[in-house]
């Protein structure tokens, strides 16, 4: 029999439905149930595409004895993280302030008030059965003892990176980012790229900070190693070289076995970094990620109503990575071209993933002398390269596939907005451009009520109210799509959802953005989110909106909190700062200033084109004509012209963006 999963829309929920523990989700009727029946909680969070929360429900939650002790004495509910964060921020600071560790699947056992008492993530069978009696011996005979501990793990929840109020400094200095940078880079491994651990997230935003910062303070080490580092991961196994996008992670520290989980919101920032990475010095890899990531989004991860799903399983027939290895003669279907691809890609007769005698297609950049000697230029392989793809992916395609999980999440097709809008900038490509637009549309139509962000679009189930990472990732796209377009109306709703987001999520009298609204569900605590991880802080992001908004609307009320909030926050950069990437990248523009660049005139575009040619990685962009925007005003004209500014000084008009150029490297000296 079903439990009460069964009418969840939830992938992840939904995979659940038929064990015999009796799941309920997240709602009044499992914590009603748990404080009348004065029953422990057990809060169970993953998600969809998570290989060891697969593992886990096989070993446990599918295991009559122990599914037979979870409903005698717990009230279980499942979360999936990805629909209910608010959730699973809470409880994974529980666990890692129990365990100093973290991670999916997220076991919590809690009082029948929430409150957690003791956690983990993955629990072999008998450790999980042993908990559980001996918790619920303690909550019979000692339930004080667990009264204690949790009125005491919930004060260090609360207490978790609560900041003090800071004075806001006047001016910040070369040597403020320099201290960020030196202890940052040791990290960096010269032989394979990214930091020298295992295992390795791509971070994207890490390397955007370093692309950023090495162009601008002339370092020449770390943006060779940034570029070192895109070469690794694009030739790597991380990559899907036969069907592009990337997987979340590599699981050893050359790139090459990925734990096989595709996610939207990594390939959406990846798409980012590859499009700048190629403005700043192009390479044909970096151009060939960019459109086959998009290629595999637009394949297997859009929705027709215009919205991306959210990720593609690691396993497929219950096997980790199985739809994406190849035996080696697999390759035997590309006839002629057969040995040269195997070669290419690294296969080998006993498998080059040797923990599993199977083949991982990666790349080695080292060894391409053979494409020359096969009698190919680098053009003609390029062409040829995409016909043997081409062929095997045909191949792959006739696998059992992964599962996807198709929940449509609004901060996840933000990222993917701002990958695609980033991508058309660089390569101009009005494809990536409509594709953007599409998931504008779709966010406005399906994730929108009442002027509110939603989470997701709701379902008969419930409307979940945005989060503030669905406020910050949206007004961040729609930023970025207004400097692409010069279309008024995404810059107008951005500053809109801003002070929609000011009024229900900045707290004035502690200087902090909360993570949920202040008209959500009480959990209990409220928390903020400052670090940056795999996505971006939903604070540092929301900061940066606010900044460039206050440029663009010379509107001094974004920028007094922005700064009040990047004040608090400051301090702490400096040590860790691979978890503050995103600050560190404001604190950037904080130092080097911002070039706020308007061209005017009929035809405006023609020379936003030409501008994108140039890598300036501190710019806004903003033109057109009849415009409110203060640093259009009054300067009308069918002619074109475009106009250097900062710090509230604009240049006289010039004649072509040749001459904003000039003016740029003069000033930058």
């Amino acid at each position: 029999m079903a439990n009460k999963l069964q009418g969840e829309g939830s992938p992840y929920l939904k995979q659940h439905e038929h064990n015999p523990v009796h799941w309920f989700p997240w709602g009044d009727e499992a914590l009603r149930k748990a404080k009348e029946e004065n029953k422990l909680i057990i809060v169970s969070i993953g998600y969809s595409a998570c290989h060891w929360c697969h593992v886990m429900e096989r070993e446990s939650f599918e295991n009559d004895a122990i599914a037979e002790t979870m409903n005698k004495f717990f009230v279980s509910i499942k979360v999936d993280r990805e629909e209910r964060p608010d959730i699973d921020q809470i409880y994974m600071i529980a666990v890692q302030l129990m365990t100093n560790s973290g991670g999916w699947p997220l076991n919590c056992i809690c009082l029948p008030d929430g409150r957690p008492i003791y956690g983990g993530t993955y629990f072999k069978p008998h450790d999980w059965q042993q908990v559980l009696l001996q918790i619920a011996q303690m909550w019979e005979e000692k339930p004080e003892v667990a009264i204690d501990y949790a009125e005491r793990l919930t004060q260090g929840i609360q207490q978790a990176e609560k900041l003090p109020i800071q004075d806001i400094p006047e001016q910040f200095k070369l040597e403020d980012i320099l201290q960020v940078v030196e202890p940052w880079k040791e990290q960096f491994d010269p032989k394979d790229g990214g930091y020298t651990r295992a295992p390795k997230f791509p971070l994207p935003n890490n390397w955007i900070f370093f692309l950023k910062y090495g162009f601008l303070n002339h370092d020449q080490e770390v943006l060779n190693h940034v570029h070192f580092t895109l070469e690794k991961m694009a030739n790597g196994g991380i990559y899907d070289q036969i069907g592009g996008g990337f997987a979340r992670y590599s699981v050893d520290g050359k790139w090459h076995v990925p734990h096989f989980e595709k996610m939207l919101y990594d390939n959406g920032q990846l798409l980012s970094l590859y499009s700048e990475a190629y403005q700043q010095r192009p390479n044909i890899l970096y151009k060939n990620v960019v459109e086959e990531t998009i290629e595999w989004a637009k394949r297997e991860m859009l929705n027709p109503n215009g919205g991306f799903y959210s990720a593609l399983d690691a396993d497929s027939e219950g096997v980790e990575g199985k739809f994406y290895t190849f035996e080696y003669d697999e390759f035997d279907v590309l006839e002629d071209d057969a040995e040269l691809a195997r070669n290419f890609f690294k296969l080998k007769k006993s498998g080059n993933w040797t923990e599993e005698q199977i083949n991982i297609p990666f790349v080695n950049s080292d060894d391409l002398s053979m494409i020359s000697e096969a009698g190919y230029s680098d053009e003609e392989w390029q062409e040829h390269l995409k016909d043997i793809k081409s062929k095997l992916l045909l191949y792959r395609s006739k696998r059992i596939r992964p599962g996807l999980d198709h929940k449509q999440l609004t901060t996840w097709n933000a990222l993917f907005l701002k990958g695609l809008v980033d991508a058309y900038r660089t390569f101009n490509n009005q494809e990536f451009l409509d594709l953007a637009i599409g998931i504008a549309n779709f966010i406005e139509d399906k994730c929108c009520q009442n002027g509110r962000l939603l989470h997701q679009p709701s379902d008969h189930n419930r409307t979940i109210y945005g989060f503030l990472d669905d406020y910050a990732f949206t007004i961040e796209a729609y930023i970025s799509l207004y400097e692409a377009t010069f279309d008024e109306v995404w810059i107008n709703k951005a500053k809109s959802y801003s002070d929609t987001a000011i009024s229900l999520f900045y707290d004035e009298k502690i200087g902090t953005f909360y993570y949920s609204s202040s008209e959500a569900e009480v959990l209990i605590a409220r928390k903020s989110e400052i670090m940056d991880n795999v996505i971006p802080a939903s604070s540092s992001t929301i900061v940066r909106d606010l900044y460039k908004l206050g440029l663009l609307f010379d509107n001094s009320r974004y920028t007094e909190i922005a700064d009040r909030v990047f004040a608090n926050v400051f301090p702490h950069i400096k040590s860790y700062g691979s978890a503050y990437s995103n600050w560190a990248i404001q604190l950037l523009d904080l130092h080097f200033g911002v070039w706020e660049i308007a061209i005017t005139g009929d035809d405006g575009l023609k020379w936003r084109e030409e501008l994108d040619k140039y890598y300036i990685p501190n710019k806004i962009t903003l033109g057109g004509t009849n415009s409110k925007l203060p640093l259009l005003e009054h300067k009308d004209g069918a002619v074109l012209k475009a106009y250097l500014c900062q710090d509230k000084t604009c240049s006289l008009p010039q004649p072509s963006i040749a001459n904003i150029i000039e003016l740029i490297n003069n000033k930058q000296g």
